[in-house]
């Protein structure tokens, strides 16, 4: 939900010269086509870390990016929860979406701390997705995603940015809760414009320069936003809940991996209530995993997290429609609670 960061970028300028802005895990969707590729160099024989065939597998690789999603499975490690439950895990971290969701098409790793958009294209590209709990989002206060302006850009309100663009990356969580946002406010779908800006720094950079009215951004950039003197215009941590992160498991691993997927949520679990209870105590985890600037490295909140549960229809479907009527997707899904898998 929010995202990592590194360095302290105090100002526009510190980007150009090379300091970097948060990314977001779920700010990119994986290209189908490589994710095709992947998937069929799985099929010739390309086997995976732990999708062994036939015999029970003893051990999960699991993907990450640099995000505050992340940090119960950082805490796991950490405090040795995974040992304690008996589970051998590596957690391999990704600079990039793209990058993870290749290495899971090509089974390079057994699963992957993401978001729907991204499970559904690797659903679409034929690698058998399973949504096994939610890892931030639970309710509108895990996590945030909003609009934000600066303050010399003289819009101050959503209503006023009808017709007008608004940086955004297509096919991505920010864009649907943009959407999202955007409706709530009144605004007519017609007149909800986006300004195709994949690369996060590269966004940030022109909201807070006034090369583009306002931004839609993760949490962290928000944080970084406000602390800068940007204006946000409206997130998503009340009413409607609008976006989460998945735990997304290869089915074919699961076929044969479903203990140890077992023994990672009770570690998961274990971790939840840990940082739930102190969630100071983790702060220095926190900033170092996810890399937090320095500007917000003692105020940036930390999140509380949900137990493990599956993702509920009212969740996942909405995105997949949103999807289809964007064309993002070539045909219908449906995605079943029960199983946590998708049906097309």
């Amino acid at each position: 939900m929010g995202f990592g960061k590194t360095n302290s970028l105090g100002n526009p300028e510190s980007l150009r010269h090379g300091a970097k802005v948060p990314f977001s895990r779920r700010g990119f969707i994986a290209c189908v086509a490589g994710v095709s590729a992947a998937a069929a160099l799985r099929a010739q024989g390309c086997s995976g870390s732990g999708s062994s065939e036939g015999s029970s597998v003893q051990s999960i690789k699991i993907g990450t990016m640099q995000t505050e999603d992340s940090l119960p499975f950082w805490i796991a490690e950490q405090e040795g929860f995974f040992a304690s439950a008996g589970v051998e895990v590596s957690m391999v971290t990704f600079q990039s979406a793209q990058e993870l969701s290749t290495a899971f098409a090509a089974g390079e790793i057994d699963a992957a701390m993401t978001d729907v958009q991204t499970a559904s294209a690797l659903e679409m590209a034929s690698v058998a997705v399973e949504l096994a709990w939610v890892t931030l989002g639970a309710d509108p206060s895990q996590g945030r995603f909003g609009i934000m302006t600066s303050p010399e850009s003289g819009y101050t309100s959503l209503q006023e940015l009808a017709g007008v663009p608004i940086g955004v990356g297509s096919n991505t969580v920010p864009e649907y809760v943009m959407d999202k946002l955007m409706l709530a406010a009144g605004v007519a779908q017609e007149d909800i414009v986006g300004e195709e800006i994949k690369k996060l720094p590269v966004r940030f950079e022109s909201m807070t320069s006034n090369q583009v009215a306002a931004a839609a951004l993760p949490g962290s950039l928000l944080a970084l936003g406000e602390a800068q003197g940007m204006v946000l215009l409206a997130d998503d941590t009340t009413g409607e809940n609008i976006s989460q992160s998945v735990m997304a498991v290869r089915a074919d691993w699961l076929s044969n991996g479903a203990a140890v997927l077992s023994g990672v949520q009770s570690a998961w679990d274990q971790a939840v209530d840990a940082v739930n209870s102190n969630p100071e105590a983790y702060r220095a985890l926190l900033v170092e995993k996810a890399n937090l600037p320095d500007l917000i490295a003692d105020t940036y909140p930390v999140s509380t997290y949900p137990v493990a549960a599956r993702p509920t229809a009212q969740m996942v479907q909405p995105v997949l429609d949103w999807m289809l009527a964007k064309g993002y997707l070539s045909a219908e899904i449906l995605y079943d609670q029960e199983t946590g898998r998708f049906e097309h």
